[in-house]
């Protein structure tokens, strides 16, 4: 199976189906605004080898959350700041899980090798036991010679 059909069923509503005027119905909006909303790079409709526009849901999608933004008083301006932020987020948001991921296999792999080499020095180690019975302190006698005695041999 090749790779374009797996794409296609997988980001069906990444893939354009209504013209520009369909469209701009579905979205409420004058045709002429998705124009200027694709100058400002905020929406990227598929293009047919004609060059005629075709939108997806999720450019429908995006259009109607512009119109939400725009007739709560941002300009378009900020909606670009906006997506530009949650464009930052949700990436910031899969290289989190992708690092918790890395995380865990190297916990889980750190911890077969940690279990690996208890097994391995088990047999090697010895466990220290005190003695049953404390040292005691032995006094040996010391004899020193007598000054006396030095005089009497010599």
């Amino acid at each position: 199976m090749s790779e374009q059909p797996q794409r296609r069923r997988a980001g069906a509503n990444e893939r354009g189906l209504y013209m520009i005027s369909v469209a701009a119905s579905l979205a409420g909006m004058h045709p002429q605004t998705l124009r200027i909303y694709e100058q400002r790079r905020l929406i990227s409709p598929e293009r047919t080898p004609k060059g005629t526009r075709l939108y997806s849901d999720e450019n429908v999608n995006t259009l109607r959350r512009i119109q939400q933004l725009t007739d709560e008083g941002m300009n378009l301006a900020g909606v670009e700041r906006v997506f530009d932020v949650e464009a930052r987020l949700a990436r910031a948001q899969r290289r989190i899980a992708s690092l918790e991921r890395q995380l865990e296999q190297t916990r889980a792999e750190m911890l077969r090798e940690i279990e690996r080499i208890r097994r391995s020095q088990r047999a090697e180690l010895v466990l220290y036991r005190p003695p049953v019975t404390a040292l005691t302190r032995t006094e040996i006698a010391i004899q020193r010679p007598n000054p006396q005695d030095a005089e009497q041999e010599g």
